[in-house]
């Protein structure tokens, strides 16, 4: 039995083709917010399928976590390619496999099984959005952005993210430049009128 966690938004439900396998054990399923790693951690999934509206640059750093604490989970999140914010990192570093949303059943059943034995995977059609969008800002940018957005300082993230202080706070100058935002919060208020934040 593959022993999958499905973690799903509060408002974003989704029940799907995940829980009609008969070599799956549904563990649990959380919604995405603090909190999830350490009930992720109680539930030793094999995999956890990440259904979120949450941008790829918001689940970065939970999906860190997660690995840290379940080393030997597989994590899949369901990614719409219509919306840049959720796009793969284009130095993806197989932390975390990718698959369209509108996936079929059987597609989403397998990418478990696949996951299940250590294999990785992007979804071709993310891998060509991914490569033919002009971002400007970078997946790990945004990353230390939405942490700001959620109100952590910069030791925090920092700390969180094994950074020094100084590249928290260049990674945040950057992306004020490159939005040409004036500041911080102005610059959360740009990335999330273009998508990239939610």
């Amino acid at each position: 039995m593959i022993r999958v966690l499905l973690v799903t938004d509060e408002v974003h439900l989704r029940g799907g083709p995940v829980t009609d396998q008969p070599d799956f054990e549904i563990v649990g399923r959380l919604t995405f917010g603090p909190g999830l790693v350490g009930r992720a951690a109680q539930l030793d999934p094999k995999v956890i399928v990440l259904d979120t509206e949450y941008m790829v640059s918001q689940v970065l750093p939970v999906a860190a976590e997660l690995r840290r604490q379940l080393p030997s989970c597989a994590l899949l999140m369901l990614c719409d390619p219509g919306k840049p914010g959720m796009l793969p990192p284009r130095r993806w570093a197989g932390e975390i496999s990718f698959l369209v949303k509108d996936a079929s059943g059987p597609v989403i059943a397998d990418a478990v099984r696949r996951l299940a034995v250590g294999e990785r995977i992007v979804h071709p059609r993310l891998q060509a959005a991914s490569v033919h969008t002009d971002r400007g800002v970078s997946t790990r940018e945004l990353e230390v952005l939405g942490l700001v957005a959620d109100g952590e300082s910069v030791a925090d993230i920092a700390s969180r993210l094994y950074l020094s202080g100084s590249t928290v706070r260049n990674y945040l100058s950057n992306v004020i430049m490159k939005t040409g935002a004036r500041n911080r919060l102005d610059a959360i208020r740009i990335v999330r009128r273009n998508g990239w934040l939610r």
